[in-house]
């Protein structure tokens, strides 16, 4: 993929607070490894053909729906996104009810308004402050939580500065959600973490930082050398940046 169609998906981050099932888990990692969103798209067709009402179970489905519905969007794959999307939010309606953590709720809303701007741009003014606010409140009702820090880094990556945003101000709500789910141990065949390592990278080099860049993309590859994203489009890419600044 290119990058441009490609760094959304990058931006894609949830905590998993479960435990997710192996075979779901590994198929949605090695297809996001491989670049094979058909196959990442079958696997969660086959969750909701099998859906569970229980919060572990839709935990994970939404994950992989997020993931899935981003890669659409950045992709310009808009009817796909929205047919995912509202699968996503009746999936968050059920676990809203059954009083999952509040600031995992919050965080999922933040993120959904985030997708539905990318799917209608004009309608940024109204929903810009809803995702802001989720994100914020996700942060106040649990500061351990990952997944705030990174919504709201999101909407600050991605508001113009004249509105407030701020490259910088994102990647160091990034930066923080990577120590917390660092320090969770959360990491092993994840493939949030690799986009995590990915999408901080990529801010580094928004902020004019190749050399750290660099590094967080070594990183990623260092956890995992088949990360197709990393291996054959970002780290590339930053290596020639920096040959073309030193010369």
């Amino acid at each position: 993929m290119e990058r441009k169609k490609n760094y959304i998906v990058t931006i894609v981050f949830l905590l998993s607070v479960f435990v997710a099932k192996p075979a779901y888990k590994t198929q949605i990692y090695n297809a996001y490894i491989s670049n094979r969103m058909n196959d990442w798209q079958a696997t969660i067709d086959k969750m909701e053909e099998n859906r569970e009402t229980n919060t572990e179970f839709l935990l994970q489905l939404i994950n992989y729906q997020y993931g899935f519905i981003a890669w659409c969007i950045g992709n310009e794959k808009n009817e796909t996104a929205e047919k995912y999307l509202k699968l996503a939010e009746r999936n968050l309606e059920w676990l809203e009810k059954s009083k999952v953590s509040a600031a995992t709720i919050n965080a999922y809303k933040s993120a959904f308004y985030g997708f539905k701007i990318g799917l209608s741009p004009i309608k940024a003014p109204f929903l810009g402050p809803k995702s802001v606010n989720h994100s914020k409140l996700s942060m106040e009702l649990d500061p351990s939580n990952p997944l705030g820090y990174i919504q709201y880094g999101n909407a600050q990556f991605y508001m113009p500065p004249v509105f407030g945003g701020s490259k910088k101000e994102a990647l160091k709500h990034f930066l923080k959600a990577l120590k917390l789910m660092e320090a969770g141990n959360d990491i092993s065949e994840n493939w949030n973490y690799l986009s995590l390592l990915a999408l901080i990278g990529q801010s580094f080099e928004k902020t004019g930082q190749p050399a750290k860049a660099k590094m967080f993309y070594e990183k990623a590859l260092t956890t995992e050398p088949g990360f197709l994203f990393v291996k054959d489009e970002l780290y590339p890419g930053i290596l020639k940046k920096i040959k073309d600044l030193n010369e």
